[in-house]
């Protein structure tokens, strides 16, 4: 079955996500003393070497870390005019940067954030802006450690396709996008808080 939900329903995935290979010498990052299990704002993602051994299928929708379709940019040229690329963004990378990539961001079809760690908040605020700065209308998924507790509150951050991981269910993960009816605090799905949706006079 598939893990993959759009909108409010279970869907077949049409994007294979490349993941650059690791060579077995990635150091432990420590600071302070201890280690660091989240990547720092800014910080590389991958080396150039994982960069150029990337293995990128030759046909179909790929969904590629911005990396990756950088370096490679000019030979898939015509596959990102024909809507087969899709763009990957780890959360510890500016957003800034994809902004910086591509004229309009609403020439991807599909704008991915990785969540390597289900306690790293910044998805959030990574579908928030994307949304609300920089305008993104297209499919905007939560992929990497999605989690049934994250789904709801992704939702209100602009997500609207969430690639549970592997272990997880994802037929109950579904029906967490119904835990509340009726959300206090604005976001991005209903920008007004619940005091000026709710007339209180008439209650």
């Amino acid at each position: 079955m598939s893990q993959l939900i759009k909108g409010s329903a279970i869907a077949a995935d049409e994007w294979v996500r490349v993941i650059p290979p690791t060579f077995g010498d990635e150091v432990v990052r420590k600071q302070a003393g201890k280690i660091v299990l989240f990547k720092l704002h800014g910080e590389d993602t991958f080396t150039q070497r994982q960069i150029d051994a990337a293995d990128i299928p030759a046909t179909g929708k790929v969904l590629l870390p911005l990396t990756v379709w950088q370096a490679n940019k000019e030979r898939l040229a015509d596959r990102m005019a024909a809507g087969e690329i899709g763009i990957l963004l780890q959360t510890h990378e500016p957003i800034e940067s994809l902004a910086e990539a591509f004229d309009d961001l609403n020439s991807l079809p599909l704008i991915a954030v990785f969540v390597e760690r289900f306690a790293d908040g910044r998805n959030f605020t990574l579908g928030n802006l994307l949304r609300s700065r920089y305008g993104f209308k297209n499919e905007l998924r939560a992929v990497g450690d999605v989690l049934r507790d994250q789904l709801y509150f992704l939702k209100r951050s602009g997500f609207s396709s969430y690639l549970i991981r592997a272990d997880r269910n994802a037929e109950e993960a579904l029906e967490s996008l119904n835990d509340f009816s009726q959300p206090y605090q604005g976001a991005v799905d209903e920008v007004n808080p619940v005091w000026r949706r709710v007339n209180r006079s008439q209650a």
